[in-house]
């Protein structure tokens, strides 16, 4: 039994008629009987049977087109999906992000990506914290997470990180405030600010949290803490408070005339980039995309 019996089989069930099937194969009508009575051999059943017009299958041949069809839609499914794998293109993409990722990070990628491979999907899975992503990762949910590049995570058993960049520490100050005469501030210098602060439940919260301790802060004045960074340039914007936030290039382009951004010192730089579990085995339109991201980011 060979797999073009099988296909040939399930034509003649279809068709019911072996000229008709032959003239599609291009063969002769004994070379499509031979497909059959081979079939015939081997289960040891009549298959199909003459009718005054054309064949049809028997009870055990209808049990097999049945068992074929499904099988063979299986098969057909199967090795398009290997030649997606092959060749980067179709299939999807399935992607865990922090909140404000798309729109400071993505964007620009995105839309060249769906340009280049309209056939590609992208599934976006929205997460609170890189830990979150993480997780996401590591059960199977998603191919590829944007976070946060830490120590710890780098630790973790079936994830690979790649950085992609470095963000520098800036506070966001009303055009009005008297810290907008600052060229820089250090870490010290946030003693003095009603500072609005990453969620501690983030990766860059809790990196804020460590280096602000070491320098013997919180601040005097009450903390605000936004749940990201979009948040948190607004409430600064509104004069609800100093935002301490990363140099994100999108969140940088869309600050208004109203608010200034001053470099913070002393706190090292937040990296963030991609992670997977195993780069070698990502579908090459995972990669693609992961590469386009990079590219974009690398541009702005």
């Amino acid at each position: 039994m060979t797999l073009d019996d099988l296909k040939v089989f399930v034509m003649v069930c279809e068709a019911r008629n072996l000229s008709a099937v032959a003239r599609e194969m291009n063969c002769s009508q004994s070379a499509v009987s031979q497909h059959v009575r081979r079939l015939e051999r081997e289960v040891g059943l009549t298959l199909m049977e003459r009718q005054s017009r054309g064949v049809a299958p028997t009870e055990a041949g209808r049990i097999l087109q049945r068992a074929a069809s499904d099988g063979l839609t299986a098969l057909g499914e199967g090795l398009r999906l290997l030649e997606e794998l092959r060749t980067g293109q179709g299939g999807g993409v399935v992607i865990a992000t922090g909140a404000t990722t798309i729109r400071n990070f993505l964007g620009a990628a995105i839309k060249e990506f769906c340009r280049e491979y309209p056939e590609v999907g992208l599934e976006f899975h929205t997460e609170r914290s890189s830990h979150r992503c993480l997780e996401a990762l590591r059960t199977g949910a998603v191919d590829l997470a944007w976070v946060t590049i830490t120590e710890e995570a780098a630790g973790t058993q079936g994830v690979e990180q790649r950085p992609v960049i470095s963000l520098e520490w800036v506070l966001a100050v009303r055009a009005d405030d008297p810290l907008a005469a600052e060229a820089a501030l250090a870490a010290e210098d946030l003693a003095r600010t009603r500072l609005i602060r990453p969620p501690t439940g983030t990766s860059s919260g809790r990196q804020v949290e460590h280096y602000l301790g070491a320098h013997g802060l919180p601040p005097r004045a009450t903390t605000t803490r936004a749940t990201d960074w979009d948040t948190a340039l607004l409430l600064a914007e509104m004069g609800l408070g100093h935002a301490l936030i990363p140099a994100v290039p999108g969140l940088v382009g869309q600050c208004a005339d109203s608010v200034r951004l001053i470099p913070v010192a002393g706190i090292p730089s937040l990296d963030v980039g991609w992670a997977a579990r195993q780069w070698s085995a990502l579908s090459p339109a995972a990669r693609q995309f992961a590469d386009t991201v990079v590219r974009h980011v690398a541009r702005d």
